[in-house]
């Protein structure tokens, strides 16, 4: 049976537009006053004042003291009551899990490592563990969370919901991830790349947030890009857009993972960082290279220096095809900080457009190791939205 809408243009479907503004903005922005609500919803304080009194009456709002500018001021934010979202961010070697009211408001997080080549159900068994002990130590219970935002460090097919590489986590091969962990966390679950996801965490709470036209290169075990167009996470048409680690740029390189040669990976991935300083420094972990490097380790510093050189050819390539505004380095490499960003920088200036480079800002990332996470925990948060029919939104 339909439901009966406010006609068009209605008193009653004016109110509900309202409604709906005023709560979207609440989602996007977390909480705020009302005179903040009325600037950002183009509504007037009256409006934005009548809003909050329907809302808070049908519970659908808090309201709570604050200070503002140094007076006394009310934040108006969405009623939580047992609602919570959790966050699962997959590394090549560990676990990251956090639970939140609001990718804004995380109530506990924990990390966990990992095998370096775990097979799926250990991970996923891991991490349902993880979520359930966060949540028995804020003093909830499972059916308290609402959605999970999950995250692979492999692309992601949208179509299958599979891991969208044969010779990329070739432990999760074939699994389809969020029907699985549903099964396991008995809440919708929605999968997507940690790029992405990181990429997301800096859009909505990070270096990213007002940029149109931006991307995050996450530089850790492997690469990988999140791409921000209009002001939105770009995916593609399924769901793989962003594997700049995969872009060949040595068509007679070194053979990759995921079957072809010359991919940007075998040249700046941590297994071809380590293979170049073996014979001179041993067996390394990532780590060990990166805190060599800062210490001023000649041959960890040469190693990454051309990393960033061959990084930058690549992302010039990224920068001439979508010309973003910010470009954010993340994922462990990033502690090295000019280690490789004044090579990348240089061979960027070389192989851009010169209009297209000059128009783009290299910037740290603002959410360090959680950018992940708090993606996972945004995802999370429109997917219960959208189940709540409380996402619209607002030309």
């Amino acid at each position: 049976m339909n439901s009966v809408q406010p006609a068009p243009g209605s008193q009653a479907s004016l109110r509900e537009s309202n409604r709906l503004r005023v709560l979207d903005a609440l989602r996007t922005q977390g909480a705020m006053t009302q005179v903040e609500i009325a600037g950002q919803t183009g509504l007037s304080p009256a409006t934005v004042s009548n809003m909050v009194k329907e809302l808070d009456a049908a519970g659908a709002v808090e309201l709570s003291p604050s200070i503002r500018n140094g007076r006394r001021a009310v934040l108006v934010s969405l009623s939580t009551g047992n609602t919570l979202l959790a966050g699962v961010a997959f590394g090549d070697r560990d676990i990251r899990v956090a639970i939140g009211t609001s990718p804004r408001d995380i109530v506990g997080r924990q990390r966990m490592p990992l095998p370096a080549d775990h097979r799926a159900d250990e991970g996923m068994d891991r991490a349902a563990r993880l979520v359930l002990d966060l949540v028995e130590k804020a003093g909830k219970t499972m059916p308290d969370i609402k959605a999970v935002g999950v995250g692979l460090p492999a692309p992601v097919d949208s179509v299958s919901g599979e891991v969208g590489s044969e010779g990329i986590l070739p432990g999760w091969r074939g699994v389809a991830v969020a029907d699985e962990m549903e099964g396991r966390l008995r809440a919708p679950v929605v999968l997507d790349n940690t790029a992405n996801l990181a990429a997301l965490g800096e859009l909505k709470c990070g270096a990213l947030q007002g940029v149109q036209h931006g991307c995050y290169i996450k530089l850790s075990h492997g690469v990988g890009a999140g791409i921000i167009v209009n002001g939105e996470l770009f995916r593609g048409a399924a769901g793989t857009a962003g594997e700049i680690g995969h872009l060949t740029i040595d068509e007679n390189g070194p053979v990759c993972r995921c079957g072809n040669r010359g991919c940007l990976e075998t040249y700046v991935g941590s297994q071809a960082l380590r293979e170049a300083l073996a014979g001179s420094h041993g067996a390394m972990g990532l780590r060990d290279v990166i805190n060599r490097a800062l210490e001023g380790d000649p041959g960890c510093r040469r190693v990454l220096h051309d990393a960033g050189r061959h990084l930058g050819v690549a992302i010039a390539g990224l920068v001439n095809l979508i010309n973003p505004e910010v470009i954010i380095i993340g994922g462990q490499l990033s502690r090295v900080g000019r280690i490789i960003t004044d090579p990348l920088q240089a061979s960027l200036e070389r192989c851009a457009i010169p209009s297209a480079a000059a128009t783009v800002t290299l910037r740290e990332g603002e959410l360090d190791a959680d950018a992940d996470v708090i993606g996972a925990l945004a995802v999370a948060e429109t997917r219960h939205a959208e189940a709540e029919g409380l996402l619209v939104s607002v030309g």
